[in-house]
């Protein structure tokens, strides 16, 4: 791909992106959770859980399956909706993840390190964030308790519904 090409794609990728929308994945393989240590902004050199924004158009479980494979060549998928931060500016949608295949691999560009680190290690780590710390505590505390996607049929057009819930 040269140089022009490159251009216009990362152009239409920042057009596609819904910039209020965010999500995040716990992936766990056993007592492991998949971490990547963040190259940019306020996690810089911290690790964090992979995670991403949703483009225009596409659901939130899907957003975090490219974004998970994207960033570290793991195939997860998500199963339940461990929490929600939002603020008056975005939010951000925190999934468990069942692994399903593949060896962590950094992507180089938004992380440094993709890894798997045991889930107790992980919340006392130095270099994990406060957030990061919380959402796997709550999973260590409280996995089983997380809202789990009930089908449900809906009269309205406006592409694939989801409701979590108990």
């Amino acid at each position: 791909m040269d140089a022009n090409n490159a251009a216009v794609n990362e152009a239409n990728k920042e057009e596609n992106t819904n910039w209020c929308q965010s999500v995040g994945g716990v992936v766990l393989k056993g007592n492991e959770v998949l971490l990547v240590r963040h190259t940019y902004g306020a996690g810089k050199g911290r690790l964090i859980i992979p995670g991403g924004y949703v483009n225009i158009r596409e659901t939130p479980q899907a957003a975090l399956c490219r974004e998970v494979m994207e960033e570290t060549t793991i195939a997860a998928e998500p199963v339940k909706l461990l929490g929600v931060r939002f603020n008056l500016k975005d939010w951000y949608a925190v999934f468990l993840m069942d692994y399903v295949s593949g060896t962590p691999n950094s992507d180089n560009r938004e992380n440094s390190e993709a890894l798997f680190m045991d889930i107790n290690e992980a919340v006392k780590a130095p270099d994990v964030p406060d957030l990061t710390r919380v959402i796997l505590q709550g999973v260590i505390d409280n996995a089983d308790n997380a809202l789990s996607n009930i089908p449900f049929v809906s009269r309205e057009k406006n592409g694939e519904y989801s409701f979590y819930g108990i």
